[in-house]
């Protein structure tokens, strides 16, 4: 059963996501991908946010380019904790959607990371960090990695 949802506006979004996924794969931690539009598919964002909890999703990652909308609607239907990324498009090449996610209105947070596959890959990790507290197969996994980052590796 899956414990993070990925959620990207677009399927377009699926390369700059990628990164997240191979990390979440490399700390064993399992995963489902959706693309939801926050703006053309509202009624699933809804639907996405209210059942997560009870589809095993403990944590939600959630990347959107421009407007960046759909981090902050996905909090808005779940107590979930949601990591948003913003990705880099678009005439202002994501810092809209950077404005977008980090500045949620007090009492529907949303984790804001940054922008692209970088944001990606931190998005995945937090969520390990996240997951470890309750999970300690993936807190396991997650002290290793740290531990390889401090000798050099990655």
């Amino acid at each position: 059963m899956p414990l993070v949802g990925v959620v990207m506006g677009s399927q377009s979004d699926a390369e700059t996501m990628q990164p997240a996924l191979d990390v979440l794969t490399e700390l064993g931690i399992d995963y489902e991908v959706s693309v939801i539009s926050a703006h053309r598919t509202p009624e699933r964002a809804r639907e996405y946010g209210l059942s997560a909890r009870d589809n095993g999703i403990e944590v939600i990652i959630a990347a959107a380019g421009r407007a960046a909308h759909l981090p902050g609607v996905l909090a808005s239907w779940t107590t979930l904790p949601v990591i948003g990324v913003p990705l880099a498009s678009g005439e202002l090449s994501g810092v809209d959607a950077l404005y977008s996610i980090v500045q949620m209105p007090a009492g529907v947070p949303v984790a804001c990371m940054a922008l692209g596959s970088a944001g990606a890959r931190n998005a995945a990790y937090l969520a390990a960090e996240i997951l470890g507290l309750k999970h300690e197969n993936i807190r396991l996994a997650y002290d290793e990695y740290r531990s390889r980052l401090k000798e050099g590796g990655k």
